[in-house]
């Protein structure tokens, strides 16, 4: 128990020390769900997103995932994942990396926005990140000791289609998932719908951190829908999450989700948190360091 703690109490000072970065910009509330906006071009983000949970007849973990972010085009958007956990009374590991691509089609708005959505994981069955929940996905799948599930590779392909709409400052997010492992497996598939809004939509005239448009709430719903074999939400996880987002004057913003499970095998609980930095012109100034 006390080693759990430490590694706990450690992820979330790093968290705290991530949000003492200065910074600019910063992201939805969504955890799961992605909207239709991308990354401006030339800029990085960073971000930390833990998640802590404990399955029905497993031990309490603690997972998480580093994200890196980078704006190509207006168009495109290429991010790398690097995820590990650690889970009591078991041990820590690295569970794999993931490497995405989003992509726009149409760069003005319009009442509704596709955006595509291709990811290469390669990572282990000990993953506990929940970063989407596809097929029959169930909280028993983390119940196994780490030593038997960290050499069960899943390699596999993610397709997304993204579609997302701005209604009278609400974000109206959809997100349709398919994933397929590098195997003979069938493929999966999965959903991922979210809602939020600014606590204000009028900006205040000077920089401030309590302001409320800088506050964003909404809620998550995300599930899995079978696989190709099988089409449906019976024998499935579903799961319903409040979500807030806070942005400081710097640009500087994190996030919290306490995620609550609907079926039998899903998780009872979770708790979510994120906290994200944006770095505008990092791609400029990189091009200038080897002139």
């Amino acid at each position: 128990m006390l080693n759990f703690r430490v590694k706990t109490t450690f992820a979330l000072v790093v968290a705290v020390l991530l949000v003492c970065i200065k910074a600019t910009g910063g992201e939805g509330p969504y955890f799961v769900t992605y909207d239709h906006h991308m990354e401006e071009p030339g800029s990085l983000e960073v971000g930390a997103n833990p998640v802590l949970g404990k399955p029905k007849n497993g031990n309490p973990f603690l997972a998480s995932w580093t994200e890196i972010e980078y704006g190509v085009k207006g168009w495109w958007t290429t991010e790398f994942y690097l995820e590990g956990q650690t889970t009591q009374r078991d041990s820590t590991v690295f569970t794999g990396f993931r490497l995405e691509n989003r992509f726009r089609p149409l760069l003005e708005e319009h009442w509704i926005n596709p955006v595509l959505y291709v990811e290469f994981e390669d990572i282990n069955a000990a993953s506990k990140t929940l970063q989407e929940v596809v097929g029959f996905d169930s909280q028993a799948d983390h119940a196994a000791r780490n030593a038997e599930t960290r050499a069960e590779k899943e390699r596999e392909i993610e397709t997304k289609l993204i579609l997302g709409s701005e209604v009278k400052g609400w974000n109206i997010s959809e997100n349709l998932i398919f994933e397929k492992n590098l195997t003979n497996a069938p493929w999966e598939f999965g959903y991922a719908l979210g809602v939020n809004r600014p606590l204000a939509l009028a900006a205040s005239p000077r920089p401030c951190n309590l302001c409320r448009e800088n506050f964003r709430a909404g809620v998550e719903l995300y599930g899995g829908l079978g696989d190709w074999q099988r089409v449906t939400t019976a024998g499935t996880s579903q799961y319903v999450a409040p979500v807030v987002s806070w942005e400081l004057a710097n640009g500087t913003s994190f996030r919290i989700s306490p995620t609550f499970g609907m079926t039998q095998n899903s998780h009872r609980f979770l708790i979510r948190f994120g906290v994200s930095q944006e770095f505008g012109g990092f791609g400029r100034r990189v091009r200038q360091m080897f002139r």
